[in-house]
């Protein structure tokens, strides 16, 4: 793992997807800033993939279940090489591919429209279902909000993770403790999240979603041999990089204006 190398690439998906919703006029910084960091350790380290054949029929998947936060999506793919960081600046915009929510038929990369939540983990595991019938090797990933996982979909999901011992499914669970009501706990509380993904049969880890080490670790783990399906719980602060979005659930939904954009971008260390 190049540390360094890593959070450069971090460093650019924050600001280009700053800089895409900014020109947009709308869309979700909080929860696309939140997962950067995951999605950075994903694309530029832990998955099987190839820009320059994205239908390889071995590839490792990853589906974006909390889909508005698709701004993140959009900006890794681009910074892996996927399309240019220029095209996604028409996020949102009548006639671009690159909608509020991905769609599999308009973007590159994109391997399941989501957007409706719940839906997009619960076809991840029929993705891991159909490669271990098949004999693929191809790992399957899914990333969850955590008020995402108040969807009773999710759960029916998980009992069929375990229940067809899906050890090629690796799920990440978002926990940066704001949803676009306020505090999970306020709204609908979801913890434990260990004890209940436990519960229904998976390994589980805990870590810090923003430090590298720590996501190295996880993911190694969730690479060992297993029966079981593994979830990683990280642990997030929402619009993290940026002073006046970070663990403000204010920021799930909006689109900075210039000047704001500006000193996100300064805070970032981009341009």
């Amino acid at each position: 793992m190049n540390l360094e190398h890593l959070k450069e690439k971090a460093k650019s998906i924050r600001c280009n997807l700053l800089k895409a919703i900014h020109q947009a006029g709308s869309g979700h910084p909080g929860g696309s800033l939140s997962a950067a960091d995951i999605m950075t350790y994903l694309y530029f380290e832990e998955m099987d993939i190839d820009p320059n054949n994205p239908d390889k029929v071995d590839r490792d998947k990853f589906i974006l279940s909390k889909g508005h936060a698709a701004p993140v999506l959009y900006a890794t793919l681009a910074e892996r090489g996927y399309f240019s960081s220029e095209e996604i600046m028409s996020l949102r915009k009548v006639g671009s591919n690159f909608q509020g929510h991905p769609s599999r038929d308009k973007v590159k990369g994109v391997e399941m429209s989501t957007g409706s939540l719940g839906q997009g983990v619960s076809v991840a595991v029929g993705m891991a279902i159909a490669n271990k019938l098949d004999g693929n090797k191809g790992r399957i990933f899914s990333l969850l909000g955590d008020g995402e996982i108040q969807e009773g979909i999710v759960w029916e999901a998980a009992m069929a993770a375990s229940h067809y011992h899906l050890g090629n499914l690796t799920i990440i669970v978002d926990w940066n403790g704001l949803q676009i009501d306020g505090k999970n706990e306020d709204v609908m509380s979801i913890t434990p999240i260990d004890e209940k993904f436990k519960a229904f049969g998976f390994d589980t880890l805990v870590i810090d979603g923003h430090d590298f080490n720590d996501i190295d670790m996880a993911f190694s783990k969730a690479r060992e041999e297993r029966n079981n399906p593994f979830v990683i719980i990280a642990k997030t602060h929402k619009g993290q990089g940026v002073s006046f979005m970070a663990d403000n659930a204010g920021w799930h939904g909006k689109a900075p204006n210039d000047e704001e954009l500006e000193k996100a971008l300064n805070e970032i260390g981009g341009k």
